[in-house]
């Protein structure tokens, strides 16, 4: 009996002892749905954003904001995991959208007629958010590893030296053209994916990156030539969508098989069209605009913006980083 009470009180201040210490962890705390919702409709706002910009590239803004990885899975797993994968990427089309219809008009003033300081800022959020992709390449580099870095960065700085196609006339197309339509959709969806390689960029080489811009804002938006326009954006739309899904399987299997050279890869892409971003604004600027480049505020505004840009995306990824460690 007494080795029966010995042992039932050890076996209390056993229980007792975690107490003792102090106060037991706390449960996780489960995230909060609408507040996720949220967010991932301004990471999906960012990336269209990034879309309308010459030179940037929706993937290297996915992998800033530490979403590519699972925005890839979720497209590839959109027939296997419907629900999870359409529930993460449904707030994310609908920032996308948003982010579009929004900022297309600013974005597009500000290039008309304050080019560098537009892109720069812009060029702030990519460099400000880098933590958020070397922080996987930890480790001594080894010498395939740099090699993955640096043709991508070549690849995405020589873009910039591909000549630029004479625009389209998206308004007398026949069967051939509205098929190539679905082309230069997979191949802007292509851009999309891929971090560091700008969807608007290859559309603005193939001449489609003008002429689909005036179709929205002159045409569609103000309802005028509703049914061509819906047409070309379908054809575009389905060249996208097939274009996002079989380049998110490679992504993907490239991301499980060799993830360190996959990331050193995504960094030289980013870096590369920091390069290819500037050479085109001022390749594309009106010649009117020439002698903003001899005033001193003109560039003092510019580096001003690319310190707002980094301090606003590295505030992001120190945000993000603070809640994954809670």
């Amino acid at each position: 009996m007494e080795e029966n009470k010995q042992s039932a009180g050890t076996a209390e201040t056993a229980s007792e002892a975690p107490s003792a210490q102090g106060e037991p962890a706390p449960a996780p705390q489960k995230p909060n749905k609408f507040v996720e919702f949220l967010a991932n409709v301004l990471r999906g706002a960012a990336i269209g954003v990034a879309f309308i910009i010459p030179g940037f590239s929706g993937g290297s803004v996915a992998a800033i904001l530490g979403i590519y990885e699972r925005l890839v899975g979720s497209i590839v797993g959109i027939f296997k995991k419907f629900k999870e994968s359409f529930l993460f990427l449904l707030p994310i089309v609908i920032g996308m959208v948003l982010g579009i219809a929004a900022l297309m008009f600013p974005i597009q003033w500000g290039l008309a007629n304050y080019p560098i300081p537009t892109v720069t800022l812009f060029v702030g959020l990519s460099l400000g958010g880098l933590p958020s992709i070397t922080e996987k390449l930890k480790g001594k580099p080894k010498w395939h590893n740099a090699v993955s870095f640096a043709l991508p960065c070549i690849i995405a700085a020589c873009m910039l030296f591909l000549p630029t196609g004479a625009n389209v006339d998206l308004f007398h197309l026949d069967v051939g053209g509205y098929f190539l339509l679905v082309v230069v959709g997979m191949a802007g969806a292509c851009a999309l994916v891929v971090p560091g390689i700008s969807g608007s960029m290859l559309l603005l080489i193939f001449g489609y990156y003008t002429p689909l811009v005036e179709l929205i804002t002159d045409n569609l938006l103000r309802w005028q030539n509703v049914g061509v326009s819906i047409a070309v954006l379908a054809c575009t739309g389905v060249g996208v969508l097939v274009g996002f899904y079989a380049v998110s399987v490679v992504m993907k299997f490239l991301l499980e098989k060799f993830p360190r050279g996959t990331h050193f890869a995504i960094l030289g892409f980013v870096l590369g069209s920091v390069v290819a971003v500037y050479f085109t604004t001022v390749q594309n600027a009106p010649p009117s605009l020439s002698h903003l480049y001899s005033s001193p505020w003109y560039w003092a505004v510019s580096v001003l913006m690319l310190f707002i840009g980094a301090a606003l995306s590295y505030l992001l990824v120190w945000l993000v980083r603070k809640k994954q460690a809670k």
